[in-house]
């Protein structure tokens, strides 16, 4: 009986153990190593950037004798040259200008157009939603050159401002539909006091709907700088000059030259490129995630 009593504490002394081994090792399995993966994918590229953009050019062609994953002797040639031998200031102060404005110009115009559609419940106004939201759905390679015709028209053709004027095209009916969402979470009780208090309006989305839609502007905002900061065809198309060029454009045309590809400086201005969204989404980053998990609740 002793020898079967000792047996048995043993055995639960030990299953804890085992499930305490079970369960680390499903915690690994289930979390930690797809994390690594996503992370592993996600970043490698930006650390791919940046040791291209510190390494000569000897290491950079030469895979035998160095190691491609690493830097023996760091330099800073190619920064220097992307920022002093070429015009990559403004070109990046170019994209900022026109994401901004596009930006701004953008959002000015969702928060009316989806207010509009979610208040003032006029016959149809589902439809023109959804209307709104199919415009987002065609394709920037068969709007360009419509769009191409009326900027050259206008005399607008190699200027910021055929991008500032064509962006939103693509831009609004995102942010429409996506504050239309947002503002349908807002109770509309509050909007019915103000009225009866004799509030307009323009009184009652500026005191009132907009301070709650805030994490949704946010977000709409990050989306619209983001998509106009990287966008490539439309500034491609209506932009000739060199100095008018924006970053996404500018690093590919002009310094790539035939068939000889200046990797450092390549990868020095893509990293550099990346650097202002990247700071945009790190300040906002708490209420763009507010707004992907739900709004006002009644």
């Amino acid at each position: 009986m002793t020898d079967i009593a000792v047996e048995t504490r043993n055995t639960a002394a030990a299953a804890p153990e085992h499930m305490a081994w079970d369960s680390r090792a499903r915690r690994m399995v289930m979390l930690w190593l797809p994390l690594g993966c996503f992370l592993l994918i996600l970043l490698f590229p930006f650390y791919w950037m940046a040791i291209t953009s510190f390494k000569p050019n000897a290491e950079l062609y030469d895979f035998r004798a160095h190691n491609p994953f690493w830097i023996t002797s760091p330099t800073l040639d190619h920064i220097h040259k992307l920022l002093f031998e070429t015009a990559y200031p403004r070109w990046l102060m170019t994209t900022m200008l026109v994401a901004v404005c596009s930006t701004v110009l953008s959002l000015f115009s969702s928060t009316l157009a989806a207010y509009a559609i979610q208040r003032l419940r006029f016959r149809g106004s589902q439809y023109v939603g959804l209307a709104i939201y199919l415009a987002y759905l065609v394709p920037p390679s068969i709007q360009f050159i419509p769009l191409a015709t009326m900027v050259y028209q206008l005399g607008l053709f190699d200027t910021p401002f055929a991008l500032i004027l064509t962006y939103p095209t693509f831009l609004i009916p995102f942010c429409t539909w996506l504050l239309i969402g947002y503002f349908k979470s807002i109770p509309y009780e509050l909007e019915e006091c103000a009225l009866i208090d004799g509030a307009t309006r323009l009184q009652i989305l500026r005191r009132i709907t907009l301070p709650l839609a805030v994490p949704g502007l946010i977000s709409a905002g990050i989306f619209s700088f983001t998509l106009s900061w990287n966008e490539f065809i439309y500034a491609l198309a209506f932009i000739q000059s060199s100095e008018s060029k924006t970053v996404p454009v500018a690093i590919l045309t002009e310094l790539v030259t035939g068939d000889v590809y200046q990797w450092g400086a390549l990868m020095a201005g893509s990293l550099l490129g990346s650097l202002p969204v990247a700071i945009f989404y790190s300040f906002f980053v708490d209420y763009y995630v507010s707004s992907l998990t739900g709004a006002v609740k009644e």
